[in-house]
């Protein structure tokens, strides 16, 4: 990566199988999240001609859809830890001809970014694996334009000249809210008590507790933190079999097998398949999912 890393464990992840497996199922999973992400465009409030960061981008569509709605007289920039979903990412772009719409690769705890370069961030559970959250979300503020402008330059549009840069994120809320997570949680136990990450920990969950991101985002400099719920239904595809062999390749569920000896690893599995087929519908494999649309802006 051409840029320091200090959330190394998260890199060696996303940068190599994790990203590779998202990188090649991209597709499925961005129809799994389509309803969360319809709400978080429209909580985003992008505009013409908004120069937009866009953190832990992954495969590029929240990048795509930004750069879309800023027109060519915007700016959008993408990045991320993972080398093959930027690649995917790139390549999506390119497909789409969208010349306004960059990516780098980048820790985004410390990323050199330009300061008070932005108007908008926004991160489609892109922000939770910080090893550091107040850092990271300091070092993000400090890309937004202020109210004041930075070095005498006016923000790019009238809101931004009202009120400042804004921030527009989606997180997961907690565990025992998401059923797609639980449920494979509570197949893959076999009588063990797995444990559930405390708030802040890098996990999918790390901003579930409103109190403790309201916190973060404060210490990090933000304003006007609110928080908006998101439940929806989560597509894990069309069939048990096909669902299977999707989540059997999530780093999440090799974690969950760790430790257990091969019969427990087998009747896991095996439970872990039966929770698949017990959720079929005639449109897939469906569970519940719930989530926080947070937004909050620079002073």
């Amino acid at each position: 990566m051409p840029s320091e890393i200090v959330n190394v464990d998260q890199a060696e992840a996303w940068d190599g199988p994790e990203g590779e497996h998202w990188a090649a199922h991209y597709a499925r999973f961005d129809a799994s999240i389509a309803p969360h992400h319809a709400l978080l465009l429209a909580a985003a409030g992008l505009a013409p001609a908004e120069r937009v960061l866009d953190i832990g981008c992954g495969n590029g569509i929240t990048s795509r859809d930004a750069a879309r709605a800023v027109g060519p007289s915007g700016d959008v920039l993408g990045v991320d830890l993972s080398g093959p979903m930027l690649a995917r990412a790139k390549q999506l772009a390119e497909d789409e001809g969208l010349a306004n719409l960059r990516f780098e690769q980048g820790d985004a705890q410390v990323h050199p970014f330009e300061t008070g370069a932005f108007d908008l961030t926004i991160s489609r559970f892109g922000v939770m694996f910080f090893a550091e959250p107040v850092a990271a979300f300091t070092n993000i503020a400090r890309s937004l334009r202020s109210a004041r402008g930075t070095g005498g330059v006016p923000p790019t549009t009238a809101a931004g000249a009202a009120k400042g840069g804004r921030l527009a994120m989606l997180v997961w809320q907690s565990v025992a809210a998401n059923e797609w997570v639980r449920a494979m949680r509570e197949a893959l136990a076999v009588g063990r008590d797995l444990p559930v990450p405390p708030p802040g920990a890098p996990s999918p969950f790390a901003l579930a507790d409103t109190d403790y991101a309201r916190r973060t985002l404060t210490e990090a400099g933000f304003t006007d933190v609110a928080f908006a719920p998101s439940e929806q239904s989560f597509y894990l595809g069309t069939g048990a079999d096909d669902a299977y062999d999707f989540v059997t390749g999530m780093k999440v569920i090799g974690m969950l097998l760790d430790g257990l000896d091969e019969p427990d690893r087998a009747q896991a599995l095996g439970n872990l398949r039966a929770t698949l087929a017990a959720h079929e519908t005639p449109d897939g494999v469906i569970f519940g999912s719930a989530s926080w649309i947070i937004t909050a802006r620079k002073p």
